[in-house]
């Protein structure tokens, strides 16, 4: 922008200036030439005048040339020709007036219509020819068939006129010069305050909301900076309340979760003892038992999942990370929840980074449990690493990929799948997507999904997902696959004690 404008202001200066120098030359030259070819005019009508008064006609060639040469030592020595039908006298013998004096100009003259003048280029050099016819004195304007032609050499004027563009023009470039210097100042008086108030927008985007500029003046400029000033404001107070209004719904729910614990725990102690002894109940009081259980149950995995999301929003989640083998960890979680015999797995041996095992076994349960509920067999758990130079999936101690820098955990189903609009929002905490997933019942009905992990909270997805961010990775999505299914794919860093696994 500076450039521009200064670029802006030269050529303003430098259009200005051409322009004046033309029109102070077109003005200075007309000037002068009027002024020498009036004077010229005049002087030799008064001269011819005079001298014509003691002349007698019809003249011989010895009276014509002194008439001639006395017409011109009046005019300062201009070379005078004088005719007379077909007489002919020159002031000075040795001067050519025949490329100098035009046949334009003479018919004008012999007309009698007045005093004619015509400037004429002769062997480059300018001049004035002024011609006039001799008339008689008594009264009718006759004319006398004397014909007087006055040269005039303008080559005086031409250099004049000359030296004053040539000194308009030496002023030109102080003009531009100028111009550039009054353009600098002008840019750095207008974009100083620009740069100020880019500077300031760059840094309230990058989220630093105390960002202002200095209001100088009462210019449009400060105007602008005093309104960015005042929305900087408004801003940092709508954030510092909703902030504020954060925290305290973070530190509600902790303290609700909190408060459920205890009461939830006798809750689930009773409902344990109810469903040992609901068989010798009655039908319904037995179903009503085991309702009361399994509710109490879900209930408690809700406030537990409410207080980890709490911990997760207060930044207090920590990774208590330790060497792992992979492949143990994710067959301990299937055993542990009866899974095993339900899922197909592809674990290779030796696969070991530093995750945290138990965060590990969430997002493992979290991922097939929601595959056996909503998808459909079968259900493959795939482990892998990732090289990083050449981009190849290998397995450490299978001899082509031990140098991988990612592991990615592939959990994939067979069943319906999931649509676009649910797998833009599948990790939305207290996402339900009702009919995003369904599968066939044993009755042929269909039963809604939740993308929880089948826990029921709502939130088993997005806490996977966050405990994936906390090891520094993420969990992905997949498009519907030709053969059907859902696809989630967790990707973590490598990392290994030692160095072990860095390219």
């Amino acid at each position: 922008m500076r450039v521009r404008l200064v670029v802006t202001f030269v050529l303003v200066a430098l259009l200005s200036a051409v322009t004046a120098t033309a029109l102070a030359y077109r003005d200075a030259r007309t000037a002068v030439l009027q002024r020498t070819q009036n004077t010229a005019v005049d002087d030799l009508r008064e001269r011819v005048a005079a001298v014509a008064a003691g002349f007698d006609l019809p003249p011989d060639q010895r009276s014509l040339s002194r008439f001639a040469a006395e017409v011109s030592e009046g005019l300062g020595a201009r070379i005078v020709v004088a005719r007379h039908q077909d007489l002919t006298a020159v002031s000075d013998a040795y001067a050519d007036t025949e490329g100098r004096i035009t046949a334009e100009l003479r018919a004008a003259v012999r007309a009698g219509d007045g005093t004619r003048f015509q400037r004429v280029e002769w062997r480059g050099e300018p001049y004035l020819v002024v011609g006039t016819p001799v008339t008689y004195a008594d009264g009718d304007r006759r004319t006398s068939g004397l014909e007087v032609f006055a040269i005039t050499d303008l080559r005086a004027e031409r250099d004049d006129t000359e030296a004053l563009l040539d000194s308009v023009q030496e002023g030109i470039v102080p003009v531009v010069v100028a111009a550039a210097l009054l353009a600098l100042l002008a840019a750095g008086t207008v974009l100083r305050p620009v740069r100020k108030l880019g500077r300031a927008t760059r840094e309230l985007a990058a989220g630093d909301l105390g960002s202002r500029v200095a209001v100088r003046g009462h210019d449009e400029l400060a105007d602008l900076a005093r309104t960015f000033n005042e929305t900087a404001g408004a801003l940092q107070s709508s954030d510092a309340e909703l902030r504020a209004q954060e925290a305290k719904a973070r530190r509600f729910v902790a303290d609700v979760s909190h408060e459920l614990r205890t009461p939830l725990a006798a809750m689930a102690m009773v409902a344990t003892v109810l469903e040992e002894d609901a068989d010798q109940l009655p039908p319904d009081a037995a179903r009503a038992a085991r309702t009361v259980g399994a509710e109490t149950a879900r209930l408690s995995r809700l406030v537990e999942d409410l207080m980890e999301i709490s911990r997760f929003d207060a930044g207090a989640a920590r990774l208590n990370a330790s060497e792992t083998d992979l492949a143990d960890t994710v067959r301990a979680s299937l055993a542990l929840r009866g899974w095993t015999d339900r899922v197909t797995l592809d674990l290779p041996e030796g696969v070991r980074a530093v995750v945290d095992r138990r965060r590990v076994d969430v997002i493992v349960a979290n991922l097939v449990g929601n595959a056996l509920r909503h998808g459909a067999p079968p259900v493959t758990v795939t482990l892998a690493v990732v090289g990083g130079e050449a981009g190849a999936v290998g397995v450490p101690g299978g001899g082509d990929g031990g140098g991988g820098d990612r592991v990615v955990l592939e959990v994939a189903d067979r069943g319906p799948g999931l649509p676009p609009e649910a797998r833009e929002r599948v990790f939305d905490r207290f996402y339900k997507a009702d009919e995003a997933r369904t599968r066939p019942t044993a009755a042929g009905s269909t039963a809604a999904a939740v993308p929880d992990g089948g826990q029921g909270s709502g939130l088993g997805m997005a806490i996977a997902l966050e405990n994936a961010r906390l090891h520094g990775g993420t969990i992905e999505v997949e498009a519907e696959r030709p053969g059907g299914g859902a696809v989630f794919t967790l990707v973590v860093p490598l990392r290994r004690t030692g160095g072990e696994g860095e390219e």
